[in-house]
């Protein structure tokens, strides 16, 4: 069992910047690899970044590549996503989820944070 919680989220103007964090606590946090999903007002929860278990590899959704960054810190049991160049398409709830394998499917992740709110004013 691992347990996520989200922190970092905020009201950014557009072009600005948030990092956001995942605080893992539970089971071993370097067995999993480690996504960011997100979910806007009447859509459906959608793929962001992920990473594998040691962050040597990283995957991201063509909307966000070249302006987020994904990273963990496995001695902290952290899981970062570094945005930058936010845009009003970026408001969202934010979650982050843990899974054994590096993949964008949410199908793929067995734990799931309550996620931190991110919105851009534009």
């Amino acid at each position: 069992q691992v347990q996520l919680v989200e922190s970092g989220g905020g009201l950014v103007q557009a072009g600005g910047s948030l990092r956001l964090s995942c605080a893992a606590s539970g089971r071993a946090f370097s067995s999993y690899a480690m996504g960011w999903f997100r979910q806007a007002p009447g859509k459906e929860r959608e793929f962001v970044a992920a990473i594998n278990r040691n962050g040597t590899n990283t995957i991201y959704a063509d909307s966000v590549k070249g302006r987020f960054t994904i990273s963990r810190d496995n001695a902290k049991n952290t899981v970062y996503l570094q945005m930058n160049n936010l845009n009003a398409e970026d408001t969202a709830v934010y979650y982050c989820a843990a899974g054994p394998w590096l993949r964008s499917s949410a199908l793929a992740y067995d734990y799931w944070g309550q996620g931190t709110q991110v919105t851009v004013s534009s």
